[in-house]
């Protein structure tokens, strides 16, 4: 056999060990290091980005490679979270500053006003709502001009274009007020897919609330983000749409929030944001 055949006695093969083979079979099924793991915190290697050691992968191999500590522990688990701003966080002993500008908002915007920061007619929008914050913020999606509801407002441009791209089918339920009685097969329509001008549309689900002589109130659930598509869903089956609200969007609830509030999103929001497009 040649000298570079790798079965060739003294060649040096390119393969990990058995002993490296074991390791990194223990270190990718081990979970999260219990005393540094903060279940409600950011995954380790999104901290390590933002403060700008590389991309994401780049990030987790430093994890893989040891080269990290949290709280003077050597943490090699991608699944660990940690809090930045109560942590101590170091890459080959230097020590890492996380960002703190990052801005995670739920707003219950009333009708009439424009899912924009700034409108050339005049109308209400977002900036009149975000008068004391200097961040450069922006909404995730929008509702048109007459919906109500929740609307989230950042500056993480990845968290935003992850949620709104299709490929992560985020859910968004809305409470759904129409005109007239409800069909019973109504549902079933809506869910099995509703031919609209721009393509065809479908509700995850559909679940009648109550109904009165003249009007119907429903709930909605769909992952398209396609411009007024339950009001020209609910327009297409004989039901249009006098009031329309957003109460969830992907994990995020509207709840009990006051119209026209601004709130911050509590850590395991937005840790659960970031779980549901893989962040």
């Amino acid at each position: 056999m040649k000298p570079t055949d790798p079965r060739s006695p003294g060649h040096k093969s390119k393969r990990p060990t058995r002993k490296q083979r074991a390791m990194k079979a223990a270190t990718e099924s081990a979970g999260p290091h219990p005393d540094v793991h903060r279940q409600d915190g950011v995954r380790l290697q999104k901290v390590l980005a933002d403060a700008g050691l590389g991309s994401r992968r780049a990030c987790e191999q430093l994890i893989q490679d040891g080269r990290v500590e949290v709280d003077g522990v050597v943490v090699r688990e991608l699944g660990t979270r940690v809090d930045p701003q109560a942590q101590s966080i170091h890459v080959d002993s230097m020590v890492i500053t996380a960002h703190t500008d990052k801005v995670y908002l739920a707003f219950n915007k009333p009708r009439q006003v424009v899912s924009a920061m700034s409108d050339p007619e005049g109308r209400r929008n977002l900036s009149d709502y975000l008068k004391n914050r200097h961040e450069r913020l922006f909404h995730v999606g929008r509702l048109d001009y007459e919906t109500e509801g929740l609307l989230l407002v950042t500056n993480d441009g990845e968290l935003a274009n992850r949620l709104t791209h299709p490929r992560y089918e985020i859910q968004k339920t809305y409470l759904v007020e129409v005109r007239g009685q409800v069909a019973k097969d109504v549902g079933a329509r809506l869910k099995a897919g509703i031919e609209l001008d721009d393509g065809i549309a479908r509700a995850d689900s559909f679940k009648l609330l109550d109904a009165t002589p003249g009007y119907s109130l429903v709930e909605i659930v769909l992952h398209s983000g396609r411009n007024r598509v339950v009001r020209r869903m609910m327009e297409a089956v004989g039901n249009p749409v006098t009031r329309l609200v957003r109460t969830k969007f992907g994990p995020i609830n509207l709840a009990e929030q006051r119209q026209g509030k601004m709130r911050d999103l509590r850590p395991d929001e937005i840790t659960a944001l970031m779980e549901a497009v893989g962040l």
